[in-house]
């Protein structure tokens, strides 16, 4: 039965991988899919990367659609760097609960509180942050955006644990706000422990989303695609990956010959994973749901997206 079964779902991904290449070319549409998506939906898009290349590519992209398989911000980052664009995500209940751990008025307390500072945040946050924001960064490029910055008050939204990495590299003092990955964040010291027990070959590769103990005890720190293209020139056979589960699929693609172990179960987003590719053939056929940022919001928005791509 389980042969069966498995034989029906493979027949009814091609039937849908089909749907959506023609879906594709009907809308003009393009296909953005972040590294911790489902494979299926990683196999199917033109482009995977972190939110930084992402933000890039919908910035850059000549298509009419971009169909944003990611969560809730990332959509609104693409709306915002290409407003002319229809921008679609396959389910809108796709948020992200660090995103929502800062508010507006808390925010603009803090502002008032340090009216010299500047804002930076991480992309990982509401457009409506983002506008209140000086410039964005993301894990790829936080320490360059810090030290990209002239100013003696520095107000970090809303990874603490980010922040402190930050922090620690630059060796500027942040005003960090306390928020954190649910996923991230899971990892604990004990886990690690024992997994280097089980792989002693293996080095330990790890996002600095995670806890600063955890961060410590890396081999290796960097963001999603740092640690992709670490993974990929290392001579080393075996890792231990402290990022979210969904990087299996580019470290497998990439370096089919190594071993890769999830430092916890626990490393996965359930928020990336409502996506399927069922849903995103379904949001391109019915061009729903849309992203939406009120015009207002999305211009002081820009500004900060903008600066950010703009630091080399």
């Amino acid at each position: 039965m389980e042969a069966l079964a498995l034989e029906r779902k493979q027949e009814q991904n091609r039937e849908l991988r089909i749907r959506l290449e023609q879906l594709k070319k009907e809308r003009n549409a393009i296909i953005l899919a972040h590294y911790y998506q489902r494979d299926e939906i990683q196999e199917v898009a033109d482009f995977r990367g972190d939110s930084f290349l992402l933000a890039q590519k919908a910035a850059e992209t000549d298509a009419e659609v971009i169909v944003f398989c990611g969560v809730h911000f990332m959509g609104e980052s693409a709306k915002i760097l290409a407003p002319n664009k229809i921008v679609l995500i396959p389910d809108e209940r796709a948020g992200c609960p660090m995103a929502d751990m800062v508010n507006v008025e808390g925010l603009q307390r803090l502002k008032a509180q340090h009216p010299n500072a500047k804002v930076v945040t991480y992309i990982n946050s509401s457009a409506e942050i983002k506008a209140e924001t000086d410039i964005c960064c993301t894990s790829a490029n936080a320490v360059k955006v810090i030290e990209s910055l002239d100013a003696e008050e520095i107000i970090w939204v809303p990874d603490k644990n980010l922040g402190q990495y930050v922090q620690d590299q630059t060796g500027k003092k942040l005003i960090i706000w306390e928020g954190y990955c649910n996923t991230h964040d899971m990892l604990t010291v004990k886990d690690v422990v024992e997994m280097r027990a089980k792989y002693p070959e293996a080095e330990f590769v790890v996002h600095p989303e995670c806890r600063p103990e955890v961060v410590a005890m890396g081999d290796y720190v960097g963001s999603t695609t740092s640690i992709l293209e670490y993974c990929r020139k290392s001579e080393r056979k075996q890792f231990i990956v402290g990022t979210e589960d969904g990087t299996g699929y580019q470290l497998r693609k990439d370096s089919p010959e190594k071993e890769f172990h999830f430092a916890t179960k626990f490393l996965v987003c359930p928020n990336m994973k409502v996506n399927n590719l069922k849903k995103l053939v379904k949001c391109l056929e019915t061009m729903k749901p849309q992203i939406y940022v009120p015009p207002a919001v999305a211009d002081k928005a820009r500004t900060s997206l903008e600066r950010m791509l703009q630091v080399r």
